[in-house]
């Protein structure tokens, strides 16, 4: 197979990323940050192997000399990673899991309303009792949040906090956007702009930073890692630096090494997370009897009903998801289910293609982890499945079209592609009904 040659820019990053990872203050910098974390290369082809970590500093500089481009760990607090497996059972992860960080990934197309977003965010952190917070910048146009599993309580009504992830980051973070959705929307409208924006949800949609939502072994960009595109480090900031912060500043050849990781008052999130949990309850009361009167069970519950749905409407990663997977089988059957409820697939069909998708898998999951995930889903409403983002990466199947330009998810590739198909389908009837009627 004839080689790709890589582009000038690639060549340039690839010089560029041996050199800086050559820095021993780098290396012990990730190194430290990683332990007990799952760790994972990025490579200008994709993702490295999982589950892996790093046993010295030396190992960053090692898969730097291999073409990484920069590391990727996890959120979750592991006693062992190298025991990690797509194959173990919730409970036997709950046993290998230590804890967790709330990791806040705020993402937006512009630097400036990333750092409107990250101010509110702070300050309403701050409200809520919590003084030392971590920050650092993504390394493309949006900045990473840390609060420590040292400053969350072990234990809520004797439930193991630790066992409750992804469950419990989920809802502080759907709090926290609940409760800034309003100032956020009001600050970035007063931005001034050649182009303006009204004031409401719906148009300030489009330039909203994007608070992502975590999946169970989410990855995130390691401080001081490189960003495979823009070249910049992913630098940890001082809080007082944020409103000056410039994309100068995150040279790579300039960087000054700090501790991402706050020194934490323990039990001092505790406040936002009952808060969160209070306010996760209510809404669900709430929902629940809201949905009751429309339509019943959330199982039953379609926001969207497609027409004339084919497979060929699917994005290739999940195309390829559904021809069976190796790694990464519970993050794809994750997927699966939230993209086939989103799309209003009948509940019937959407077991059935759960079921002849297993099949596929080698060694497949175990039908009871797949029932106890669906009878999970039913009790919710649909939620989106994962943005076009490291998610698909790292189960190795994206390989992005030219829709996927156009989209951040793939219910909004399955509705756009739904959508140009029925165009066609009905241009092709009155061609021939114009062809019988003469």
């Amino acid at each position: 197979m004839e080689q790709k040659t890589p582009s000038f820019k690639e060549q340039r990053i690839r010089k560029i990323t041996e050199l800086y990872y050559s820095r021993s203050d780098v290396q012990k910098a990730i190194f430290e940050f990683c332990k007990n974390r799952e760790v994972c290369p990025l490579y200008f082809e994709g993702f490295g192997k999982r589950p892996d970590s790093l046993q010295y500093p030396g190992d960053v500089f090692e898969l730097a000399k291999k073409g990484a481009t920069s590391l990727n760990c996890s959120e979750e607090i592991w006693k062992d990673p190298l025991k990690l497996s797509t194959d173990l059972n919730e409970q036997q992860l709950n046993e290998l899991r230590e804890g967790w960080d709330l990791l806040i990934d705020i993402d937006s197309k512009y630097i400036d309303y990333s750092k409107i977003s990250a101010k509110i965010i702070m300050d309403f952190l701050k409200f809520h009792g919590i003084k030392n917070i971590g920050i650092k910048f993504s390394g493309s146009k949006g900045f990473h949040i840390i609060i420590p599993w040292k400053a969350f309580p072990k234990e809520i009504n004797e439930i193991k906090t630790s066992e409750r992830f992804p469950e419990y980051p989920r809802i502080i973070i759907k709090y926290i956007i609940q409760k800034t959705k309003k100032q956020l929307i009001e600050k970035i409208s007063d931005l001034e702009r050649p182009n303006k924006y009204v004031k409401d949800f719906q148009s300030s949609q489009e330039v909203m930073p994007d608070l992502i939502l975590v999946s169970p072994r989410h990855l995130f960009r390691t401080p001081y890692s490189l960003h495979e595109k823009t070249a910049l480090a992913s630098v940890v900031l001082d809080l007082k630096e944020l409103p000056d912060f410039e994309l100068k500043d995150a040279d790579p050849l300039k960087a000054k090494i700090r501790n991402f990781m706050p020194n934490s008052v323990e039990g001092e999130a505790s406040e936002l997370l009952m808060q969160a949990l209070d306010w996760d309850k209510d809404n669900e009361i709430k929902a629940g009897k809201s949905e009751e009167k429309i339509t019943g069970k959330y199982a039953n519950y379609k926001p969207i009903k497609l027409d004339n749905l084919s497979d060929e409407n699917f994005p290739f990663c999940i195309k390829k998801i559904l021809n069976g997977v190796v790694d990464g089988k519970k993050r794809a059957l994750f997927a699966l289910i939230n993209l086939f409820r989103s799309i209003g697939m009948e509940k019937e069909e959407l077991e059935k293609k759960i079921d002849d998708w297993n099949k596929k898998n080698n060694p497949p999951l175990k039908k009871g982890y797949i029932k106890s995930q669906l009878l999970w889903s039913y009790k919710r409403k649909p939620i989106m499945p994962p943005n076009c983002k490291e998610f698909y990466h790292g189960i190795g199947v994206c390989v992005p079209d030219n829709f996927c330009n156009l989209v951040k998810n793939p219910v909004n590739y399955v509705i756009r592609k739904n959508l140009q198909e029925n165009k066609k389908g009905k241009k092709t009837n009155r061609k021939d009904n114009f062809k019988n009627n003469n």
